[in-house]
């Protein structure tokens, strides 16, 4: 699920190049994201969904628990 979320951010964007730009990191980070080599750091996450316009949200990239990181969130769902 979290690649598959990268993957619509980076076409969202048109690159993953694009999506680094967008978010500060280099290039080969987005790779190792979508690889599952690094988690994504919450923080990026937000800056994720912000270049995307909420088209890719922080609980699509941080399914497994995106509640700890943003519990104001449980709430709204």
């Amino acid at each position: 699920m979290k690649a598959e979320a990268l993957e619509r951010a980076c076409s969202l964007l048109g690159s993953q190049a694009a999506l680094a730009r967008a978010v500060g990191v280099k290039p080969p980070v987005i790779q190792q994201w979508m690889k599952g080599e690094r988690p994504i750091p919450t923080a990026r996450c937000v800056a994720i969904e912000k270049a995307t316009s909420g088209a890719v949200t922080r609980q699509q990239l941080r399914p497994d628990d995106w509640q700890n990181h943003w519990p104001e969130l449980s709430k709204a769902a």
